[in-house]
């Protein structure tokens, strides 16, 4: 537990969801089996990266409906969708849907500005509009308000047989409430606290601070914390790479801690003119990284946590994992499972 004695209150991971594309279904069905397993495990949530042109998920949307019809309370949400690449009405239709079909358990992650890689699909999405779209924040306070219920037209009318509501459809009270958005810098954790979002945080931020990742990471937090017109309200979830072992075999913890090694260079040095820092991967028991944690100042200053699991790994590594992660780290730092 962190040095206040609080307990972990929430446990999640976060997938991007691999797929060989010889056989696209046998991996988006595997993400499936991941969520099931993690809900069975009682673990509170599960998000899905959001990616184009890759071999991971290109549609959460239709990811999270199908396993709207596969769990029944786990939360399942998007770490992050960016609001870029969409158009704000029919997402706003198509997560309304979907947390309809959940019952409430939706939690859209986003960010916004020029999505990554937008170069290598630019043309295909906005062939003669690029140049003239809006990528800020405004794009998205427009997705926030239409879930919300705002006017799209100032009256209700019929055309024939057919009957228009004023606002999106469906509606679905409370969605607006669980809005999440991805920061990685000061200015945009303050204006998520400034408009009514939770804050995901991840293994990658700016340096605003020096060049310790954690301590850029809690500085962000805080910032948004101090903003939060209601801080006690808040939710912060942190989204470090974490690799418990308890349960690995020997050759599944050589191969996790080469992985590990393989990225550790990175660590502490500012990547590229954004001077982005990226956190060191957790690799170890579940009592090791438990410790390693509750000293992390990134992690001391989160209510809950969606653990990111490696791009590169298989379907037994993931349920090894995830069951480690739920069966062992978990309760290492206090959290309690409420279902399962």
């Amino acid at each position: 537990m962190p040095p206040d004695g609080r307990p972990l209150e929430r446990l999640g991971f976060l997938t991007i969801g691999s797929f060989d594309p010889a056989d696209p279904a046998a991996g988006h069905e595997e993400t499936l089996r991941v969520i099931e397993r993690a809900e069975s495990l009682g673990m509170d949530s599960a998000w899905l990266r959001h990616r184009h042109l890759q071999h991971g998920i290109s549609s959460p949307v239709a990811l999270l409906a199908a396993a709207s019809q596969r769990t029944s309370w786990i939360a399942l949400g998007t770490a992050v969708t960016p609001i870029g690449a969409e158009n704000p009405f029919r997402l706003a239709e198509d997560l309304g849907t979907v947390d309809v079909l959940l019952g409430g358990r939706l939690q859209p992650g986003f960010s916004s500005g020029t999505p990554m890689h937008f170069d290598l699909y630019r043309e295909a999405i906005y062939p003669d509009t690029a140049d003239r779209e809006d990528f800020g924040d405004t794009r998205l306070l427009r997705f926030r308000d239409l879930v919300r219920g705002d006017a799209v037209t100032a009256s209700t009318e019929r055309r024939g047989i057919e009957e228009f509501a004023t606002s999106v459809q469906p509606h679905s009270p409370g969605l607006v409430d669980r809005l999440w958005y991805g920061t990685g810098s000061t200015r945009s954790a303050v204006w998520a606290a400034e408009h009514g979002f939770h804050l995901l945080t991840s293994s990658v931020t700016r340096s605003e601070v020096g060049t310790d990742f954690a301590t850029n990471q809690r500085a962000q937090v805080e910032a948004y914390l101090d903003a939060h017109p209601d801080p006690a309200s808040a939710r912060v979830s942190q989204g470090l790479v974490v690799i418990p072992t308890d349960s690995a075999t020997p050759e599944q913890v050589a191969r996790y801690r080469a992985y590990a090694d393989a990225r550790s260079g990175r660590v502490g040095v500012p990547q590229g003119p954004a001077g982005l820092l990226f956190a060191a991967d957790l690799v170890g028991t579940s009592a090791e990284i438990a410790d390693r944690l509750r000293a992390d100042a990134g992690y001391q200053v989160a209510t809950e946590v969606a653990f990111a699991l490696p791009f590169s790994f298989g379907p037994d590594d993931y349920a090894q994992i995830i069951g480690d992660m739920a069966e062992h780290l978990g309760p290492a730092l206090g959290w309690t499972p409420q279902h399962g």
